[in-house]
């Protein structure tokens, strides 16, 4: 609407809006061919012949050209690309995605990734050390003396080397459980804002992490029963079964043990690949042990042999490189433990070798394993739930502002999925 002042309002067209575009015939399309027929044109009576196109020139006309489709180079657009504030773009992820994302997770975060890693590898690499260290020495030994390994004292320092290397073992497995689920807990809390595009130091993720802990430790109780609880009944059976059989029975024994070994197989499989979410929910979502285990199953269901194949894919992508890194440092620490048997210094210095490739190996498997977890989580949500919408909104705005705000770590809530 004008106000009197200056010259009324442009259309988008070049028309004024004060003065209606001259309804004329317009210009005959170029795509369409001689001869076809064309619908009337303004100005001109309805009923009334068509005037034809008429020739340009004398000599033969070439047809009018078919309507070209789009082709790249030609008015093609291609689909704009996904936004990627962070370490993975705001879609459903493929597998190179995942590796990709969790790949970028260390390199983004090295000092509070590889750090704190590498300080829970340490500690549950150290007993291991110390045991196999003790072992090798009294192996050592043996090679130098074949005939001790007879006598009494011997005997006995075997049999303390045998409970020093197992004694060992279960206190790595009781360091595992209590660091390695630590450290899921805060790589979760750092993937959760790396995927915004935003960093945190160690120390605050700890800060958030730190009132989920008694439920990380739940979740790892509650599997920890559903996996050894099957097992222990196997081996129980097995026993009775060797008990109650003839002397010529062992085949019987055998077969049994090793369709046992082949089902709870399959049933470790399955129930890791059901629960295999059920920390990232724990800390992302803020649930309770059965609620994280019960959202878990839920998020796995209709993409079950997915899952489980992505998770074991990485478990053999990790276990390959572990073995390289770590393969080294435990054969230099076998060859120091086993031929210089005797000494205290062989000995300390084979602890040190297989130690330093135990922690080279966990260094690395840790945070992949988790980075892998995190971003199956993510993944299947943005699947079942257009979890990626309200993802590409939010990096949208804190685009916008420039920064990467503490309050995108509450966009993990299932309250804010598009489909919850």
């Amino acid at each position: 609407m004008s106000d009197g002042h200056g010259p009324p309002p442009e259309t988008p067209s070049g028309w004024s809006a004060e003065q209606p575009p001259p309804y004329s015939a317009p210009p005959a399309s170029p795509w369409t061919a001689p001869g076809a027929p064309q619908q009337p044109s303004y100005g001109q009576p309805y009923g009334e012949p068509l005037q034809q196109h008429q020739p340009l020139g004398p000599g033969p006309q070439t047809p009018y050209p078919p309507y070209p489709h789009p082709q790249p180079g030609y008015g093609y657009a291609p689909p704009p690309p996904a936004l990627r504030p962070g370490i993975i773009p705001l879609r459903p992820l493929g597998l190179g995605d995942i590796l990709d994302g969790t790949i970028k997770l260390i390199r983004s975060n090295p000092k509070a990734v590889l750090g704190l890693s590498a300080v829970a590898a340490l500690l549950a690499s150290v007993p291991v050390a110390v045991g196999q260290a003790f072992v090798l020495d009294t192996m050592g030994g043996m090679i130098d003396d074949p005939e001790s390994a007879y006598t009494s004292s011997d005997g006995l320092t075997s049999v303390y080397g045998v409970a020093a290397q197992y004694g060992g073992t279960l206190v790595s497995y009781m360091v595992q459980f209590v660091v390695v689920t630590l450290l899921t807990g805060v790589l979760t809390r750092i993937l959760g804002r790396a995927v915004f595009g935003g960093s945190i130091t160690a120390r605050e993720a700890w800060q958030l992490v730190k009132s989920r802990v008694p439920a990380l430790f739940g979740v790892v109780a509650l599997m920890a029963v559903i996996m050894l609880v099957p097992l222990v009944v196997m081996v129980l059976l097995i026993v009775v079964v060797a008990m109650n059989v003839s002397s010529g029975g062992a085949g019987v024994v055998l077969g049994l043990t090793f369709l046992f070994m082949i089902a709870y197989l399959a049933y470790y499989l399955f129930f890791t690949t059901r629960f295999a979410f059920a920390s990232p929910v724990v800390v992302l979502e803020g649930r309770g042990p059965i609620e994280a285990m019960r959202r878990s199953w839920h998020l796995v269901t209709g993409s079950f042999w997915r899952v489980l194949g992505i998770l074991l894919l990485t478990s053999l992508l990790v276990g390959l490189v572990a073995g390289i890194l770590s393969v080294p440092f435990t054969l230099a620490g076998t060859l120091f433990g086993v031929f210089g048997a005797g000494s205290m210094a062989t000995t300390i210095a084979s602890a040190v070798l297989i130690a330093a490739g135990g922690t080279l190996g966990s260094m690395l498997t840790y945070p992949f394993q988790a980075g892998v977890a995190g971003l199956l989580y993510a993944d299947r949500r943005m699947r079942s739930e257009a979890f990626d919408l309200v993802l590409q909104t939010a990096a949208i705005e804190q685009q916008r502002q420039g920064w990467v705000h503490a309050s995108a770590d509450e966009l993990w809530h299932p309250s804010n999925s598009a489909r919850p």
